[in-house]
């Protein structure tokens, strides 16, 4: 371990902090482009074959970043898809990105530093950063936003130059350190380990725009909100975030396991989805009306009334049924596609019962400050389940490529073991230790 990353964690002031060079290489989790072609004609993409741990050069700080110290990252599903250069190579998108010039150019290297979630110290400014300074406790946000571009300004997720970070540009999260611009940066909420904060701003900033921010379905207290893969990452901060909005949620699981978790965290109602003969979902648009019908007689006999909105991030095979199952006038709002991106429906349920589809990604820096205030509050807690050392990235990945994790997965990075970084003890009593934990239960250790 270099000397910045002992000062950092030994709680050196920022003065310090600021005194002690970058190092000129640092360890991460990264991709090489060489590897891009090594899955052609397999039928599994083991991405534990794929994914690297070692050390990378130091980047060139441009004036509008930070450089973090990162003490804890997580896996998201991006990272996956990454890994498995699916359904392109994401050196595709680094090399597009660079072409802009100037510092875009640093992106395009023969690795690729990939994760989309972070918490850690700031040990760097550059010269125009204003509202943060070396030794800030910061989350990162996943949107890497140009602010000089005129769309970003109505909705900084509406710039066309807007990328997902750690999957569309390099310097990810799964590393010692990362490059960020200060537009990304999130205070990390004081109460919340290291781990636990580098699990919540890529899914429940999501989540938030998806279901409660004004770009998204605007869910309203009483709606009924039917969510895919309730126990996921995203799913599980929406679950909360219904509950917590007088919604009422309708989690769909695939396991009675995963169904004992959604009564254990209060979900309203609860469908596994094998009980309605769903299998893996729908093939054809037929499919999916018939599965809707299922399922709507399943809700209906819950609630009396069908769903308001469906929180769709499955994709190809849950996709139709969602548009058929939600009221007439309801909201189907769709992030990510885990299962494919090609989706069929059937169009007249949509037009004649004028309903709604709304795309929506990541989130734009206000809905992500909103998300933390929630967790500040307590209103929501960390769903985190399995923690893996930076060197098993490989492992966590795999965890998640195979759907055999609940949760959110995490990585230790520069943290060298878990619990470090609460600086409230006092907010964590009060929101209470277990509750904040509650989901540690369900990692997949526990169940060996």
């Amino acid at each position: 371990m270099d000397t910045l990353a002992e000062a950092v964690l030994a709680g050196a002031p920022p003065d310090e902090l600021a005194r002690i060079p970058l190092p000129s290489s640092y360890l991460a989790a990264h991709l090489r482009e060489e590897d891009a072609g090594m899955f052609d004609g397999e039928a599994d993409r083991d991405v534990r074959r794929s994914m690297h741990v070692g050390p990378v050069p130091m980047p060139a700080l441009a004036p509008d970043e930070v450089v973090v110290a990162v003490l804890a990252s997580s896996i998201n599903y991006n990272t996956v898809w990454s890994a498995m250069f699916e359904p392109i190579s994401t050196f595709t998108a680094v090399r597009r990105f660079a072409r802009q010039g100037g510092y875009a150019a640093r992106h395009d290297l023969p690795h690729q530093v990939v994760g989309s979630d972070a918490a850690g110290v700031v040990v760097r400014v550059g010269d125009g950063v204003r509202h943060w300074t070396v030794g800030d406790h910061v989350m990162v946000s996943p949107a890497y936003v140009d602010d000089q571009d005129p769309g970003s300004h109505a909705d900084a997720m509406m710039g066309p130059e807007g990328r997902a970070w750690g999957y569309e540009t390099n310097f990810g999260g799964l590393a010692h350190y990362t490059v960020v611009r200060a537009s990304q940066l999130v205070p990390k909420p004081p109460h919340l380990t290291w781990e636990e904060a580098a699990s919540v701003t890529l899914c429940a900033g999501t989540a938030y725009r998806m279901l409660i921010g004004a770009n998204g379905a605007r869910m309203k207290q009483g709606d009924i909100a039917l969510i895919w893969g309730a126990t996921g990452g995203l799913g599980g901060f929406a679950v909360q975030m219904v509950k917590n909005g007088g919604g009422v949620a309708v989690g769909v699981v695939s396991s009675e396991h995963k169904a004992q978790i959604l009564r254990e965290q209060g979900c309203d109602v609860i469908i596994n989805r094998s009980e309605l003969g769903m299998g893996e979902g729908a093939d054809t648009p037929a499919d999916a009306v018939e599965y809707g019908k299922r399922l709507g007689r399943r809700i209906r006999a819950e609630l009396g009334e069908d769903p308001h909105i469906a929180f769709d991030y499955v994709g190809r095979a849950t996709f139709g049924t969602s548009v058929h199952v939600v009221r007439r006038g309801g909201t189907v709002v769709t992030c990510g596609s885990s299962t494919g991106y090609q989706h069929q429906y059937d169009n007249r349920y949509l037009w004649m019962n004028l309903k709604r589809v709304i795309g929506s990604h990541i989130a734009n820096l206000q809905e992500q400050w909103d998300t933390a205030r929630l967790f500040r509050q307590g209103g929501l807690v960390p769903i985190l389940t399995d923690v893996h050392p930076l060197e098993q990235t490989g492992e966590a990945l795999r965890l998640v490529q195979n759907n055999r994790h609940v949760g959110k997965v995490g990585v230790l990075c520069l943290a060298p073991t878990e619990g470090l970084g609460v600086t409230d003890t006092e907010a964590r009593e009060r929101i209470g230790v277990d509750r904040l934990t509650s989901w540690r239960r369900y990692a997949t250790t526990a169940r060996v």
